[in-house]
């Protein structure tokens, strides 16, 4: 049997854990290894890519800094999230503030030395990042468009840096040759942002009521539902554009079937979104963002590395 003090432990490390959302962390690791075998470095062998170590340091920098972002993000919206999610609140709270901002600073101390072992740029990189985060959560959430913009950037920002370790490894004199490649990496970075925008935005219509008590000024507090709810549609009717580039200009192997699953979910989407008005209903909308979203993780390994480098279009342009 536990002691009472082991048990309280235990529950703090599950507060810890709940506040930083360990859960997402092992799929945004994912997503960047995945997307260097398959997008960024497709010529390479995926063991040399897995076992490269300024690779994982910068994939494991980058986990840590979204960590401490979620705990910094906490911080700011402790009163929030007592409305919008009383029970997930309750437990986050078994960590005192205090303690949320020392780890807050611990993981943002080993952040910046481990991108200090890769380059100088990581270094700069990654501090950016961390001005950003905390940027966001203090000044610009509470802010309409800017708020939920930079949120989407954020989230995107990561893959980033994995894009910018590659490019920094192209001699000069054949970057032009990867032209076609960034346009592809762009197209995806498009879309993924535009998946996270919306559910941002989807995100701000279910917390309406914590929103409002603690004088957050969202675009459906501002503007209403109504007009949150047909910007939300433009964003979805805007994913088709690099859907259309993905499919059509530039071959993504099978995962054009992802694609296409998605342009049809987003089709009900938004048919469902125009009748929710209650909290529930637009949960269950941010749950489907969120699967469409790690399914794209997930169905990363669809693409046929091949047809990047090997596929008559870039053939072309090389």
């Amino acid at each position: 049997m536990l002691s009472k003090a082991n048990k309280l432990v235990i529950k703090k490390i599950i507060s810890l854990f709940s506040v930083v959302r360990g859960y997402n962390i092992p799929i945004i690791i994912l997503a960047q290894y995945l997307s260097a075998v398959f997008i960024l470095a497709p010529e390479q062998r995926a063991l040399n890519v897995l076992l490269d170590f300024n690779l994982f340091i910068l994939v494991f920098a980058s986990g840590l800094t979204i960590a401490s972002g979620y705990i910094i993000n906490s911080f700011y919206d402790s009163k929030k999230d007592l409305i919008n999610r009383p029970n997930k609140s309750m437990l986050d709270r078994l960590v005192s503030q205090k303690t949320k901002l020392n780890v807050y600073f611990t993981l943002n101390f080993i952040v910046a030395l481990m991108a200090l072992f890769v380059s100088w740029r990581a270094f700069l990189f990654f501090s950016v990042y961390i001005f950003l985060i905390w940027f966001y959560s203090h000044k610009i959430k509470k802010q309409p468009f800017i708020g939920n913009l930079m949120s989407a950037f954020l989230a995107v920002l990561p893959f980033f840096a994995i894009l910018l370790y590659y490019y920094n490894q192209i001699p000069f004199e054949a970057i032009e040759n990867y032209s076609n490649q960034l346009a592809v990496i762009f197209a995806h970075a498009s879309f993924l942002f535009l998946l996270l925008l919306i559910r941002e935005m989807i995100k701000d219509l279910e917390n309406l009521k914590g929103d409002l008590a603690n004088n957050y000024k969202t675009i459906p507090i501002v503007y209403g539902e109504k007009f949150s709810k047909n910007i939300i549609s433009v964003l979805i009717i805007a994913t088709v554009l690099p859907v259309y580039i993905l499919i059509e200009i530039y071959d993504v192997g099978y995962m054009d079937t992802y694609f296409y699953g998605c342009l049809i979910v987003l089709l009900f989407f938004v048919l469902a979104l125009q009748k929710a008005t209650q909290k529930e209903q637009f949960l269950r909308l941010h749950n489907v963002l969120k699967f469409l979203i790690v399914a794209g993780v997930f169905c990363i390994v669809l693409i046929n590395p091949s047809v990047l480098w090997h596929g008559k279009r870039l053939l072309h342009f090389m």
